[in-house]
């Protein structure tokens, strides 16, 4: 039987990991919410949700990868000593922001101790500590800070989404993990995709899955295929014949932001442009 533990914030008490429709903050699932655990019912459910809250609750509920899920739930259950005292969300993470919101910002996948446990992109960790403190500063987040779901942080014209959906093992998810995962963000791209003028890419892996969405989509994309690289630009072409940036950026990983690989400024100058 799960452990109750109170929510760092609130001091609701929640199970860890958290099952859908325990009243988690944001939490759009509930058990009746259809559970993919293949490749194919990744692929069936994203194509057939109705709109983005349904999206992000089959997103949440996800059990395709069974490495994925298995490390994601141990870690939750063993904890970080830090949080020893938390629960943890412990489940795929959607999407975070509005989905009509002109700014994509793709990422790599959720941090064993950061998403994983807060269940919002980027949120409880450094990373996101680094990342939201700029997008205040550019005017897209409404705090600097993000520490838990519940923290009343919004996004204003931007929307976080991940390459893969669960924390894998050493921030390194497999080939076919990725694969399996690509039909969430084909979902989210086609929802987003009206009002999206620029997609910021964290890394390579980000930047490979959103030309990958992208081209599934019937988008024209450059040929030779761009590449990656901080500051990096290539022009996009939605089927209607709208320009859309794809943008690189360093990921706001710690071995990036602690070596000064990737500075404040650079982050701010990349964010600008969008």
């Amino acid at each position: 039987m799960a452990q109750q533990l109170p929510h760092p914030i609130t001091g609701d008490l929640f199970p860890s990991p958290v099952p859908p429709g325990a009243g988690w903050p944001g939490d759009l699932a509930s058990a009746a919410t259809p559970v993919a655990t293949t490749s194919a019912a990744v692929g069936a459910l994203a194509a057939s949700a109705v709109d983005p809250d349904d999206l992000a609750a089959r997103i949440s509920v996800c059990r395709a990868c069974p490495r994925l899920v298995e490390w994601r739930e141990s870690v939750a259950v063993a904890k970080r000593a830090a949080y020893a005292d938390q629960p943890y969300w412990g489940r795929p993470v959607p999407a975070a922001g509005p989905a009509d919101a002109p700014i994509l910002i793709v990422g790599l996948a959720p941090a064993a101790h950061g998403a994983n446990r807060t269940g919002r992109n980027f949120t409880g960790d450094r990373s996101g500590d680094f990342l939201y403190a700029a997008l205040h500063r550019a005017g897209l987040a409404s705090q600097p800070t993000a520490t838990h779901a519940g923290d009343g942080l919004t996004l204003q014209g931007a929307r976080i989404i991940a390459a893969v959906r669960c924390a894998p093992p050493q921030n390194k998810p497999t080939t076919l993990e990725r694969q399996t995962c690509a039909p969430w963000l084909d979902a989210d791209l086609a929802f987003s995709s009206p009002r999206v003028r620029s997609i910021m890419c964290l890394g390579l892996i980000g930047w490979d899955a959103a030309i990958a969405a992208v081209r599934h989509a019937g988008w024209t994309v450059p040929r030779p295929k761009p590449r990656f690289g901080h500051g990096m630009r290539a022009t996009l072409h939605t089927p209607d014949g709208r320009a859309v940036s794809l943008v690189g950026c360093y990921h706001v990983s710690q071995q990036n932001t602690f070596t000064g690989r990737l500075t404040e400024q650079m982050l701010d100058e990349v964010i600008a442009s969008l």
